[in-house]
């Protein structure tokens, strides 16, 4: 699943291309993949209308347009948001969406596994994605500080790698970078978060910051499908030290990464580096 990084670098790739554009027509190709409203206002919610800011909660899209009207999307697993300027979803398989533009540039959601979600909320309907609205604190954020995490993560009786994927702790993080913060802070995922010492909170605050930072300098991972709004893949991938390693020698101290399931999620580890 796309996570922070890779949302972020859709949503700096699209930024150069959508702001300031205007919506002539939206056509869905799989309507239940549009959560709110239904498929038929939805479009009707986004046509005539000028895109006129882009951000990002999390792992969510947000397209904010003239009316106040939020254009909403998450990737999820298979996700893909990319822009044509000449209208045609070159190299994309699966596309479930489109939106044309005036000028005949045209932005297009691909989906392999259907497992993302579109959204046309007005204000007063953000309250009906909780888990947006929900969300903890960012990495790279003021709000996100040693501090928070040490406050947060005392008491929690969750293993460290669930804790840290609880997005009301910790927004955007997920199994790829909580797998190599915990690397690099020489944290086991096993940990409870609530046995961390301040000197282990510290490291482990400075090692998500870091992740993130440089999965974001390195335009995302691509591991399977992902690419940013322009077509282009990730390089983070080359760079990671345990996620998907399982039995190849640790790059730090040659010990075979192991891989275990917590929480059902796979979580690569150095059983040395990380005792």
């Amino acid at each position: 699943m796309p996570e922070l990084p890779e949302v972020e670098t859709v949503r700096r790739s699209l930024a150069r291309h959508v702001i300031g554009r205007e919506i002539m027509a939206v056509r869905v190709f799989l309507p239940r993949l549009v959560k709110w409203p239904e498929p038929d206002l939805f479009a009707a919610r986004l046509t005539g209308r000028t895109i006129r800011e882009i951000d990002r909660t999390g792992k969510y899209l947000r397209l904010r347009l003239d009316d106040t009207t939020e254009f909403i999307v998450h990737l999820k697993m298979t996700g893909e948001l990319m822009f044509a300027d000449n209208g045609v979803p070159e190299d994309m398989g699966f596309v479930r969406a489109e939106v044309r533009f005036a000028d005949g540039a045209a932005l297009f959601f691909g989906d392999a596994r259907t497992l993302g979600a579109l959204y046309a909320l007005r204000p007063e309907e953000l309250p009906r994605l909780a888990s947006m609205m929900a969300m903890g604190p960012e990495p790279l954020t003021e709000a996100f500080s040693t501090a928070y995490l040490g406050d947060i993560a005392r008491g929690r009786r969750a293993k460290i790698k669930s804790f840290l994927l609880n997005q009301k702790y910790v927004g955007g993080l997920g199994n790829i970078y909580a797998d190599e913060a915990l690397f690099r802070a020489g944290l086991h995922p096993e940990r409870l978060a609530s046995s961390l010492s301040p000197a282990e909170v510290k490291r482990l605050h400075a090692a998500v910051n870091e992740v993130i930072r440089e999965g974001i300098e390195d335009g995302g991972t691509t591991i399977r499908n992902y690419r940013d709004g322009e077509g282009h893949v990730g390089l983070h991938q080359d760079k990671l030290r345990v996620y998907q390693r399982t039995g190849a020698p640790c790059l730090a101290c040659g010990t075979p990464i192991q891989r275990v399931l917590i929480g059902g999620r796979g979580t690569h580890y150095c059983p040395k580096c990380q005792k």
